[in-house]
């Protein structure tokens, strides 16, 4: 039963999505209807066409690229064909949002660039960013990308363009695993461990790192699958961007344990000749950030922090509400302590920013921004108005909006504006009618029948498009295809609106939702597509994050009897009492308590046993497994958990 669940815990914030080939459909493919072209143009005649200077900051410095562009995982499997960037370019086709293709020909320039004297950045080959800084003697890298290929063939370019140098240390900006999932290609895990390579990070780094999303790993994960466009062609009717960058990379997500942590605003660091200023940004994009200034250069790192574009206060795949108020003041901090000596600023994700002017301004005009979510949404919040509402009504204003950096390609102003509301009150929205809300398979059932049937609501939803309204068609049809899920007509009209909704959509998340929903109105529920991390994120969990996982997939049924286990780890020196009773598993750390039954093996035996990589009985041969009192609890036991759905819908029943 438990053979499946350590691969599904080990989601991180920023899963490794693959791309997959194109998927084969007989139909015509789908055209963008009037009523598409026609929102496009008038969002497009609203946009700063004149401000042209991104495209100047994102090419400058640009030092060349890889030969060969397809980046291969040991195997020889591509993993990342360079050359699929090269169709984004030109006007924005009929079928994308002008603003999102804006995006996408920005982030599709690859490549190695100079930032400043010192300073470089591989961009274009993964969704991040990796920078490198020269050291007297060897690199420094910041944020090593994704996956071990994506950073080696980062490096493999660095190497060609630059020369060959050892790498000094890594720095971890924050905990997602785009920011560290990499490493492992630029440096070993016997030189970390031995200090030779330093790997700094935010105080918090590996707690979060490793638990972020070990509760609802699972349901998150297959999420970010439709969020990200994992399952998606790329291309004019597919994923077009990101919003952060071009697409990720798959391969193999690993995670090196820092060996310094930065604990305190201020704390300074001198690597190989290089003097650093950390700011700790705890509780923004990430749990565990920090922006970084380096005082010799003028130049500062603002992580994830600021961004050339709206950035999520909550993600579609989700995670928690992000502090949108916190954000900005930590965004103004950076502006007060290093604006004013700051030549360049440069990003975990799109390009840099030169000259102390405009440094000042894009930090400023950012910081408003999210002040601008917050404080809008809690005052039409204080008036009465709920979160899809406030949603609806929220606009930027004019001088925020015709920032660029502040466009939604990445995160959406109606669902910054519905998070606001739901950090603060939830997600009950104070109207009793929606305290106890029918499921939405029943309703939809109840609501296809009063509408007059399945076939009066066809007719309704296929009028609604005509006339351009798909927001309204979907709402109809999305009841219909729950109601009637064998309704091949339902689910091909439904299909065709959500790639509508697709077409206008100024967010790539949002985009690329619609259209993964749309392949599975089509071709049925695929599985989804996603980096490995064995042997990376698994070495580090600890017990209570494994325990945590696994007190979350008991069912309850089978766990009525009472029964008590003790889990001794001794590499650790940590005993974990489990108690089992009314349908629930509970654990504690530190407790002496007598058990029915006791295991004694080390922590990543355990992680083994429980993932199913090894047999319990081979651990016992081994030696490595000693089992006190009661078998027939530990077999009991083992029997308890229900494996989560890895591939479960989210638009059909």
């Amino acid at each position: 039963m438990m053979t499946r669940t350590l691969p599904l815990f080990l989601l991180l914030a920023a899963p490794a999505l693959a791309a997959p080939p194109p998927t084969k459909n007989a139909a015509a493919p789908p055209l963008a209807s009037p009523a598409v072209k026609a929102d496009n143009a008038a969002l497009s005649a609203t946009l700063n066409w004149g401000d042209t200077q991104d495209f100047d900051f994102a090419a400058r410095g640009f030092v060349g690229t890889l030969a060969d562009p397809l980046i291969r995982d040991a195997a020889g499997t591509v993993v990342r064909d360079l050359s699929e960037d090269a169709q984004f370019n030109g006007p924005a086709p009929d079928t994308v949002n002008p603003s999102l293709w804006r995006n996408a020909t920005l982030l599709a320039r690859h490549g190695l660039f100079k930032v400043r004297d010192g300073i470089w950045q591989v961009r274009g080959f993964d969704l991040s960013n990796m920078t490198v800084i020269a050291g007297t003697t060897g690199w420094i890298i910041i944020d090593p990308l994704t996956t071990a290929e994506a950073a080696r063939a980062a490096m493999q370019l660095v190497t060609e363009k630059l020369g060959r140098r050892p790498v000094m240390a890594v720095i971890y900006t924050h905990s997602h695993a785009d920011h560290f999932g990499g490493a492992p290609g630029v440096v070993s895990a016997a030189d970390v461990a031995s200090g030779k390579v330093r790997v700094i990070a935010p105080e918090g780094f590996m707690d979060h790192a490793v638990s972020e999303n070990v509760i609802a790993g699972p349901a998150m994960l297959r999420r970010a699958t439709y969020m990200f466009g994992a399952l998606l062609p790329r291309g004019p009717l597919g994923h077009v961007s990101a919003g952060l960058g071009p697409a990720r990379t798959a391969g193999q997500i690993g995670l090196l344990p820092p060996n310094d942590s930065i604990t305190a605003t201020g704390d300074t660091r001198t690597i190989d000749g290089v003097r650093m200023v950390f700011q700790l940004t705890p509780n923004t994009e990430a749990p565990a950030e920090m922006n970084l200034f380096l005082p010799d250069m003028n130049a500062l790192c603002m992580a994830e922090n600021a961004n050339g574009a709206m950035h999520n206060l909550l993600t579609p795949r989700g995670a928690l509400v992000r502090d949108a108020k916190g954000w900005a003041e930590y965004l103004l901090q950076a502006r007060r302590l290093y604006g004013g000596q700051t030549d360049v600023v440069f990003t975990s994700h799109f390009w840099p920013r030169w000259g102390r002017g405009e440094v000042s301004d894009y930090l400023f005009k950012h910081a408003q921004a999210y002040t601008f979510v917050h404080n809008e949404s809690v005052r039409m919040m204080n008036q009465g108005m709920n979160a899809v509402e406030i949603g609806e009504a929220i606009r930027l204003p004019q001088p925020l909006a015709r920032a660029w950096f502040n466009r939604p390609n990445y995160g959406s102003l109606k669902f910054n504006a519905r998070a606001v509301y739901q950090r603060y009150l939830g997600a009950f929205d104070g109207d009793p009618v929606m305290l106890d809300p029918l499921p939405r398979g029943d309703a939809a059932v109840r609501y296809v029948a009063a509408m007059g049937g399945g076939k009066k609501v066809l007719r309704l939803a296929r009028a609604a498009a005509a006339k351009g309204d798909d927001r309204w068609a979907v709402t109809l049809l999305g009841h219909l295809v729950r109601s009637q899920p064998d309704n091949a007509a339902a689910k091909a009209q439904l299909a065709q609106g959500l790639e509508q909704l697709a077409f206008r959509a100024e967010a790539a998340p949002w985009r690329d939702f619609y259209l993964s929903g749309a392949l599975e109105l089509r071709s049925g529920v695929k599985p989804g597509v996603g980096g490995s991390s064995a042997g990376g994120i698994a070495a580090n969990l600890t017990v209570s994050n494994l325990l945590d996982s696994m007190s979350v997939r008991v069912l309850p049924e089978k766990a009525l009897a009472p029964m008590t286990i003790a889990f001794v780890i001794p590499d650790v020196n940590e005993r974990h009492l489990v108690t089992i009773g009314n349908g629930v598993m509970l654990h504690e750390l530190g407790v002496s308590d007598a058990a029915n039954a006791t295991m004694t093996l080390p922590r990543r035996a355990l992680l083994g046993m429980i993932g199913g990589q090894v047999k319990a009985i081979d651990l016992i041969t081994a030696g490595t497994l000693k089992i006190e009192g009661d078998i027939a609890v530990l077999q009991r036991f083992m029997t308890l958990f229900q494996p989560p759905k890895a591939d479960f819908p989210l638009v059909t029943p």
